[in-house]
């Protein structure tokens, strides 16, 4: 009898975990905490999500005070967005109630104005946000800066991690692991990866990076019962740091070398593989696969490489087991996310920068015109609808707690019903 009672005790103990477990993993999923929202993923647990809509259904609508590409992020009833002022080069972060589109705070920040790829801006890297702040970062010739604030938009600290080398401006997004800010710096100078103390901002290590100009923000990976920080760029290929000091892990090189590439989308996760995907416009772009083993360097696994119709800007998509690559030209491609098998192809039109995301069995991505183009996020291809935003845009949408707010050049929207997220941060 007590054998019993005590494995019973064990039994409700286990689920208990479980259910806890459970509970923080939807909420934490509700969220939008950087760029992709959830690990970057780009998807959504949200259950009902508007896939056509008027200008009368917008929860609301508001005019930003600058210009900028960088996608909202989400924690409870905070929404947090950046922008720049051409004239100056002054940064600007904006506080928002998430469900009533009303400004709480503004906190702008001096600096200069400089030379950029013309598809860039002055605000094109996402924030981070977690309980303790908001992270984000800018470069200009002078300096890389990092700045945190807490949730009422007051500096707590920055920091200056050097002169920024590069004609096409910066854009790399940080994340936030534990105790870490991390934020590759990866340019036409000496390139690193740092990881700050979150609390802080002190230099927790730098690991020096042989490479030039990315985009790429990191992810995490923990397939074989560690944590792993992931990082992709042409130069390095597909690269694992172990995020307690930044040691290497293992390194792939897995792009073509015959020619230059750029990386500017970001790594996804799809169950035990890692992809990243590396190119150059007019000349060959490619997303790779590889399965990293439990021993790591030896057994690095190529598993399989796509290369027609892969992005150049944009960061792939994993639903389930189907990964969609949603190339620039607009040209979307639906396969197994475990063996690479294409099982559509489909011209949907229009250019994209902006990166797809994906909830309640649908796709979402705006075209650089404004156009959001929602698909089926399924085996068969079905287009459901095209949506005009009417301005162009280049920015990642976030969903969170029922909602997905869409960005343009100089307007933030907001559309579908608020769910019963936390009640703030």
């Amino acid at each position: 009898m007590i054998f019993v009672k005590r494995q019973e005790s064990i039994r409700l103990l286990r689920l208990a975990v479980v259910l806890l477990t459970s509970v923080r993993t939807m909420a934490w999923a509700q969220e939008w905490p950087r760029f992709r929202g959830p690990n970057g993923s780009g998807v959504s647990t949200v259950k009902v999500l508007p896939t056509e809509w008027t200008e009368s259904d917008y929860r609301w609508q508001i005019d930003l005070p600058g210009v900028g590409h960088s996608s909202p992020v989400v924690r409870g009833d905070l929404l947090v967005t950046t922008c720049g002022l051409e004239t100056d080069g002054t940064r600007i972060i904006l506080g928002i109630d998430a469900t009533t589109g009303k400004q709480r705070w503004r906190t702008e920040f001096a600096a200069t104005t400089h030379g950029r790829h013309k598809l860039n801006s002055l605000a094109s890297a996402t924030p981070a946000i977690d309980e303790r702040g908001i992270y984000t970062c800018w470069a200009t010739q002078e300096s890389f800066r990092v700045i945190a604030l807490d949730h009422r938009g007051r500096e707590k600290w920055q920091a200056d991690l050097g002169p920024f080398k590069g004609g096409h401006g910066d854009g790399v997004s940080p994340i936030v692991y534990k105790e870490l800010v991390v934020v590759p710096k990866e340019h036409q100078g000496d390139s690193e990866i740092f990881a700050l103390d979150r609390s802080t901002g002190k230099i927790v290590w730098r690991v020096a990076r042989n490479s030039r100009s990315t985009w790429a923000t990191p992810c995490v990976f923990g397939a074989h019962g560690k944590v792993e920080l992931i990082f992709v760029n042409y130069e390095h290929g597909i690269t694992s740091l172990n995020p307690s000091d930044g040691k290497l892990n293992w390194e792939a090189d897995v792009f073509d070398k015959r020619h230059t590439e750029s990386t500017i989308g970001s790594p996804v996760i799809a169950g035990d593989l890692v992809l990243g995907g590396s190119g150059y416009l007019s000349v060959r772009q490619e997303v790779i696969a590889i399965r990293p083993r439990a021993d790591d360097r030896p057994n690095l696994e190529r598993v399989y490489c796509l290369d027609r119709g892969a992005p150049l800007c944009t960061t792939p998509l994993v639903v389930g087991n189907l990964l969609f690559l949603w190339a620039d030209e607009g040209i979307v491609t639906c396969a197994d996310a475990q063996t690479g098998k294409v099982h559509w192809k489909k011209r949907v039109g229009g250019t994209f920068y902006a990166s797809p995301v994906a909830a309640a069995g649908h796709i979402y991505n705006i075209s650089a015109d404004g156009t959001v183009v929602v698909l089926a996020a399924d085996k068969q291809y079905r287009l459901v609808s095209r949506m005009e935003l009417g301005e162009s845009s280049h920015s990642t949408p976030a969903i969170a707690h029922g909602a997905m707010y869409l960005r343009t050049f100089t307007k933030l929207f907001a559309i579908g019903t608020p769910g019963s997220g936390p009640a703030g941060p």
